[in-house]
């Protein structure tokens, strides 16, 4: 069922957008919340996020200020060389990545930095969290990158 469910995602993902929008919109909060940690756990032992990278490839986290100060002493840099190497600011005044992809990805999709990563990459795709209700823009956007998103909301959908 878990494959089938994935096979051909990212165009399933496409089709249902609107629906998923209708459902983040009416859904009941504490009903899904109940079933989020459960349904996370399950996709991800569905999903391999070092065979798809998207969100690495494709997107960037916020780096926080802590995020910033852990990193680059992590990486023996003071914070504004590390800034002024990795990170733009963006339009909403976050500091983001340069470039994609995120240039802590290695060819084998595994992250240089993963012991210290973002706090948003340790968070993503925020499928065991209220997130994933309170911005409902984001989870929509997630869900046509990220198998794992695709897959809790699809479970979602079906328990309602």
């Amino acid at each position: 069922m878990a494959e089938d469910l994935l096979h051909n995602w990212e165009k399933k993902a496409a089709e249902r957008q609107k629906e998923y929008a209708r459902f983040l919109k009416r859904a009941e909060k504490n009903k899904v919340l109940k079933q989020l940690p459960d349904l996370h756990e399950e996709a991800f032992e569905k999903v391999d996020c070092l065979q798809c990278a998207n969100c690495c490839k494709n997107y960037s986290p916020r780096f926080k200020t802590p995020d910033i100060k852990r990193i680059s002493k992590h990486l023996r840099m003071k914070e504004g060389e590390f800034i002024d190497k990795y990170l733009n600011l963006d339009n909403e005044g976050d500091y983001v990545v340069k470039t994609k992809p995120c240039p802590f990805l290695g060819a084998d999709n595994y992250c240089s930095i993963y012991e210290v990563r973002p706090s948003d990459c340790e968070r993503f795709p925020y499928t065991d969290e209220d997130v994933i209700l309170k911005r409902p823009h984001l989870t929509l956007k997630n869900s046509t990158f990220c198998p794992a998103t695709y897959y809790v909301l699809e479970k979602l959908l079906v328990a309602k």
